[in-house]
């Protein structure tokens, strides 16, 4: 009997040899101790919604990489159903079948979430896939939850859509760059993204170390004490020829630069012109230098005696 479901099994697949042929054995010859093997972690209550979600997806990831089929999928699980859970699926079970359903693998997943995955988480991590942004997170780690939560979006999409989605959540500095390839392979972008978040580091590193290098020299110290250096108002020089420098206690100190200097009193102004100075001052009335005419003594002796004779 078990001969004759091999053949109708190769005649419906029509030309089966070699390895397909094996994998249809091993299918039919999968028992639950083979299952087992794996060890699988049974489910007994209710946990957090990502305890949940992981424990189903570890358990469904032996099936699909044993070629378990279906009915032994939902046999398999039941077993693992423990206290709680094993309570919660018996009653379920007994409705279904109460309403003459047949319970596929599918309809246990289905269940099985409405009660310790309800829809509003779900739909909580829905909208928290659609914002999710990379931020302070590595590529690596970026990466990790767009995987996690792509799992709830319940809309349909292609491959494209998830490149386009992964690429804008990446930082600017990244996004950037990976916008102008056009990547339209998920695997192929996250690998660039990585490749390109690296080298971006190793740059700003290699930056780091040449500043702190440079500032050991001498030379980037010296320039660095000069900027440092206090203020020094600029002299008058370029407009009046002369380098004036004040000293304490001088009031009409000048410095000479070339044929002309000039004196800081009252203001910048010439030699020549300065009311301090009496070299370049002459009387017109007596006819000597050293004193304008309004000081002369001579004209002082005139006014002196013309009111003396009044």
């Amino acid at each position: 009997m078990a001969q004759k479901q091999y053949m109708d099994l190769i005649l419906k697949s029509g030309n089966v040899v070699g390895s397909s042929f094996s994998s249809i054995i091993h299918q039919q010859d999968w028992s639950l101790e083979s299952f087992l093997q794996h060890n699988p972690n049974k489910f007994s209550r209710k946990c957090s919604p990502d305890e949940v979600d992981e424990w189903l997806n570890n358990v469904e990831r032996i099936y699909d990489a044993k070629r378990c089929v279906e009915d032994k999928r939902l046999t398999f699980t039941e077993y693992l159903l423990t206290g709680e859970a094993r309570h919660w699926w018996s009653n379920m079970k007994m409705l279904l079948e109460d309403s003459n359903t047949h319970i596929s693998w599918e309809d246990f997943k289905d269940k099985f979430y409405e009660e310790y995955y309800p829809d509003i988480v779900r739909f909580a991590k829905e909208v928290e896939f659609l914002q999710l942004i990379q931020g302070g997170m590595t590529v690596s780690e970026h990466t990790n939850k767009f995987k996690h939560f792509v799992r709830f979006y319940t809309m349909k999409v292609d491959e494209e859509w998830l490149c386009r989605k992964f690429e804008n959540g990446l930082r600017g500095d990244l996004k950037l760059v990976i916008y102008s390839l056009c990547i339209k392979s998920l695997p192929a972008l996250v690998e660039k993204a990585k490749v390109l978040e690296t080298n971006m580091l190793e740059a700003k590193q290699q930056k780091k170390q040449q500043l702190k290098k440079d500032r050991e020299t001498p030379s980037f110290r010296s320039s660095l004490s000069s900027r440092r250096t206090s203020y020094s108002r600029p002299s008058p020089s370029s407009n009046y020829g002369g380098v004036y420098s004040q000293h304490s206690g001088s009031v009409g100190h000048y410095e000479q630069q070339g044929s002309v200097g000039y004196y800081n009193y009252g203001g910048p102004h010439l030699k020549s012109a300065c009311p301090q100075s009496t070299e370049n001052k002459r009387c017109y009335r007596c006819r000597t230098k050293g004193h304008l005419e309004k000081d002369c003594l001579l004209g002082r002796r005139a006014t002196t005696q013309n009111r003396s004779v009044l």
